[in-house]
């Protein structure tokens, strides 16, 4: 079976506390998450630093525009020499194939979102504009329309995973959010898994946030997780 690779999410505020995080965290934090809130803070200069230093990045910018911006948007990315780049499947057909041709060539990696882990079948269905969703169903959905646009990747919880697998074939590579280590509180997701439970259903990536980034030991909870990944 193959091992999940582990991504830490930089979520914080400012560069600083950032690198701060990582030297806390050690070399084991060597692929990370910069998300909408570093970036939006400080821009294209911390990925930069971070790809200076060696460290492989996931740039969550959830790109969901008209085609022709998203395929700016990623050739400015594969400029970045980012590895991941996460753009909206429910972008549709054309944002899709317009970004799969952006980056064809390109090392990133391209991975579309499919429903966010934050929201539950109430909030979904209220989203879609329908009575009830079944959150596995539209997951399967969009990991098919991306696969069929050119798309190598997802964003799915662990609780779709299979159903990832099912639309869109083994090939289809998934990134997990969500993971949380044993006992800890779920916060604002709605659909979380261990990291152990991810590692056995085949997930490609998983992301570790809060349960890492905000222990009183960042090191230890990390140096726990991978334990959990590695028994899995």
């Amino acid at each position: 079976m193959k091992r999940p690779i582990p991504i830490i999410a930089l979520d914080v505020p400012s560069a600083a506390e950032a690198f701060a995080l990582m030297d806390r965290l050690g070399p084991a934090a060597d692929f990370v998450k910069v998300g909408l809130q570093l970036f939006t803070a400080e821009g294209p200069s911390v990925v930069r630093e971070l790809r200076g230093r060696g460290t492989r990045v996931f740039l969550d910018l959830k790109l969901h525009d008209i085609p022709n911006t998203v395929a700016h948007a990623v050739e400015s990315a594969a400029r970045l020499d980012v590895d991941l780049l996460t753009l909206h499947a429910s972008g549709g057909a054309a944002m899709l194939r317009a970004a799969a041709d952006a980056a064809s060539g390109a090392r990133l990696q391209l991975l579309g979102v499919t429903v966010l882990t934050s929201m539950d079948a109430a909030a979904l269905a209220q989203a879609w504009g329908r009575d009830r969703v079944a959150a596995e169903d539209e997951v399967g959905r969009l990991a098919a329309l991306a696969r069929d646009c050119g798309i190598p990747g997802v964003v799915a919880s662990v609780h779709e995973l299979l159903a990832v697998r099912r639309a869109a074939g083994e090939e289809m590579r998934v990134l997990t959010p969500g993971i949380r280590l044993a006992g800890d509180a779920a916060g604002d997701q709605s659909r979380v898994a261990t990291p152990a439970e991810a590692a056995r259903l085949g997930a490609d990536y998983l992301v570790l946030g809060r349960s890492v980034t905000a222990a009183a030991d960042p090191a230890a909870a990390l140096e726990r997780a991978l334990a959990e990944i590695a028994a899995a």
